[in-house]
């Protein structure tokens, strides 16, 4: 059965990468790809459920005594319909009510004309200049947000900038990278990084003084590569009438700032109250949601109606939302079966080098998600005692195992479009297509991995 998935969930992941040639929308072979792999879980889960999950399986035996004439079949399948798919559709649920939530204010910040803000002051028709622009601001902006929300705000902001859709492709496979790279060297960046911060992996001095130079170079070295390409300036921009010219310049620094500030205010929340990241995010959406009413109640404007968030979240794109879905259904069943920690014990066997085994899963995170493949590895090696010496020494808080998984955890998912959140964002709202972003970006992402890698280990020899 392990091997029926592994092949399954390559020639999904293949449907997906020959969207184009296949004329099968993306969404439709996630999706599918995802609910077959449960399916054939569900189907030999007694092969499976008492081997990788003994101790979970057990105890479910135990406060379900009902089970017990049950089956093997039986009580294997109620383990995967009562926990597996519990536990798993709860982590994913968390991942898609923040992204909902966050491609809605950003919404509501656009249909506002909120990201004038920031357009009217971007007076450079420098192409070259402008991708050095909007890959910077990218990159510390993802360390404040975090690269999934950045994206989102960074390719409304390059809609605004950029009415090509050629060329807007370059600038947005640069906000893919410079957007994980941001994220890698703070505690608040991404995914993988809270998850290794609040699990007292890694601490935030130790992000900021080794993984923040090679995070940089990770950037800047493709981006020093695609700017060479880009010659010459941008057309005049043509000067738009807004569609609601009712709205003062006032009220769109209002909605702009409220926006933005309420996103920036979401691991505020979480360091706070402790909550997951997707309350903070619906909090502000809900106090966002509230103002505009009020709002729109005193001014008693008719136009109005159309700024309203139940019109403005019809606007969001529900299919990335279900493509993220099937994805991450489907690497959760990698999960459940025991395949990624399968994959980090054999690394661990035959390379027995933190150096090495960081690299390549950092390349594996490109392929399959990069927060059940982190959850694997922080499940494979334990945080070792402060004592410990020799090889085990490199897995103590912040010893150089857990820093380079940080690092090549978020940098390496630049290296294919599919391997990162903001990938798979820019994937669903640019269209861009897998074999496009692979001839394009993904030897310059890896070039810049390679070399922030390359920085990270000089580091380490040279200040430890």
């Amino acid at each position: 059965m392990l091997t029926t998935l592994l092949v399954l969930f390559i020639v999904g992941y293949l449907a997906i990468a020959l969207e184009h040639p296949l004329r099968v929308d993306k969404t439709a072979s996630a999706l599918l790809l995802g609910m077959l792999m449960w399916v054939i879980y569900a189907m030999g889960a007694e092969s499976v459920v008492p081997v990788v999950s003994a101790d979970g399986f057990r105890h479910f035996m135990e406060t379900h005594p009902g089970l017990e004439s049950k089956s093997l079949h039986e009580q294997a399948l109620q383990y995967v319909l009562n926990v597996d798919i519990v536990e798993h559709l709860g982590d994913i649920m968390q991942t898609l009510l923040f992204l909902i939530g966050a491609m809605t204010i950003v919404e509501m910040v656009d249909v506002h004309g909120g990201f004038r803000v920031i357009t009217d002051h971007i007076n450079t028709r420098d192409k070259r200049k402008l991708l050095w622009i909007i890959s910077f601001v990218t990159f510390f902006m993802s360390a404040i947000l975090d690269n999934l929300t950045t994206t989102i705000v960074m390719l409304m902001l390059l809609r605004k900038l950029i009415t090509q859709k050629d060329e807007r492709w370059l600038y947005a496979g640069m906000i893919i990278i410079a957007a994980n790279s941001g994220g890698a060297w703070s505690p608040i960046g991404d995914i993988t990084t809270i998850m290794l911060w609040v699990s007292g992996n890694i601490t935030a001095p130790a992000l900021l003084s080794f993984v923040l130079v090679p995070s940089l170079v990770s950037m800047l070295v493709p981006l020093v590569i695609i700017s060479s390409k880009l010659k010459g300036e941008l057309p005049p921009r043509d000067v738009v009438v807004e569609k609601n010219s009712f709205i003062t310049s006032g009220q769109r620094a209002t909605m702009f700032y409220l926006g933005v500030g309420g996103l920036i205010f979401v691991p505020v929340f979480k360091s706070i109250t402790h909550l997951p990241p997707f309350i903070g995010m619906l909090f502000v959406l809900g106090a966002l949601w509230v103002f505009t009413e009020i709002f729109y109640n005193s001014k008693m404007l008719e136009q109005a109606k159309e700024l309203r968030l139940p019109k403005v979240i019809s606007r969001v794109d529900m299919p990335s939302i279900l493509f993220f879905l099937g994805i991450l259904m489907a690497v959760a069943v990698l999960q459940s079966t025991g395949i990624l920690s399968d994959i980090a014990a054999y690394l661990d066997e035959e390379i027995h080098n933190v150096y090495w085994i960081g690299l390549v899963l950092g390349v594996l995170s490109a392929i399959v998600d990069n927060v059940p493949l982190v959850a694997g590895v922080m499940g494979m090696y334990p945080v070792a005692d402060p004592a410990a010496v020799g090889y085990a020494a490199n897995f103590v808080i912040d010893g150089t195992f857990w820093e380079l998984m940080s690092y090549c955890a978020g940098v390496g998912g630049s290296i294919l479009i599919i391997g990162s959140a903001a990938g798979v964002i820019v994937m669903g709202l640019e269209k861009i297509s897998f074999g496009w972003y692979m001839k394009k970006f993904t030897w310059v992402a890896l070039l810049g991995y390679l070399a922030g890698a390359g920085v990270y280990a000089l580091e380490k020899l040279i200040f430890c």
